[in-house]
């Protein structure tokens, strides 16, 4: 499971760094998309952390929602 973490992780910061760059900055949310996504990945796990990133993303319009978004914290 790490191993995939941290593989899915990577593909993100790629992402940060090479394509992200090149366009204007649109997320509408607090952290933004793909910082929400690598938190939910390290709080989640690879499978339900990515399935919370696709549904931020979602909605991440301008009809959608904005302002402060945490990723939801893990009851004990």
């Amino acid at each position: 499971m790490k191993f995939l973490s941290g593989f899915f992780i990577i593909l993100i910061k790629l992402y940060q760094g090479l394509i992200s760059p090149w366009f204007p900055s649109s997320c509408r949310h607090q952290p933004t998309c793909s910082s929400y996504a690598i938190q939910a990945i390290k709080t989640w796990g690879p499978f339900k952390g990515t399935w919370l990133g696709i549904r931020r993303i979602s909605k991440c319009h301008p009809w959608g929602t904005s302002g402060n978004d945490p990723v939801p914290k893990k009851s004990k």
